[in-house]
């Protein structure tokens, strides 16, 4: 579950998180965000995590790649909201439409929020949290939700922030609609048991 970092100083010292500050943290294999000025680490991954982030940013990356729609972010890469906050979904796809005139991406934050953003629940993830995330993803110029469920198996879609527009199971597949032109994937694939 993700915990804000105390600091000793009372809160009329509290750190004000610069780009170049959220930067230079140490590469200490936690995933950081800032949140309302606080620093919050998201806390490691277990192995399920990982495992279904790496099948479907593999799936994602063949089709973005080939048809040249944009730029696959993994859960490393913050992006700056229109309040400050630093958010880090665990999979991104920015398209190329926004990145216009830019022929290098920066060493910095991206500002908005991606085009695709895609949650990968954790044992310690709140549903307050997700929502928060949600919402503050659509009010960034996200367009697109996917919300995994790797215990339970499904899939969340969501194209607005008020509530999922569909429930996907093992049976269905998620599809990149008019975000990610020509992607669909079986859900059933997230979740496949180890077979060798």
């Amino acid at each position: 579950m993700p915990t804000s970092v105390t600091e000793a100083a009372s809160t009329s010292n509290k750190k004000v998180w610069t780009d170049a500050a959220f930067m230079s943290l140490p590469d200490d294999a936690c995933h950081y965000e800032i949140v309302d000025g606080e620093l919050v680490v998201m806390g490691n991954s277990g192995a399920l995590h990982g495992y279904i982030s790496i099948v479907l940013s593999s799936a994602l990356f063949a089709v973005v790649s080939s048809q040249k729609l944009g730029v696959l972010f993994d859960s490393s890469t913050a992006f700056k909201m229109k309040n400050g906050n630093k958010r880090s979904p665990d999979i991104s796809f920015f398209a190329k439409e926004r990145l216009q005139g830019i022929s290098e991406l920066p060493t910095s934050f991206l500002e908005g929020a991606p085009d695709l953003a895609i949650e990968i629940l954790s044992p310690g993830n709140t549903v307050e949290e997700i929502n928060t995330k949600i919402l503050e993803y659509f009010e960034n110029g996200t367009r697109l939700v996917w919300v995994v469920n790797p215990i339970q198996h499904y899939a969340l879609v969501y194209r607005s922030a008020q509530e999922p527009d569909r429930l996907l199971k093992r049976v269905d597949f998620l599809d990149g609609e008019d975000v990610i032109n020509g992607f669909t994937f079986p859900v059933a694939d997230l979740f496949q048991s180890l077979s060798f």
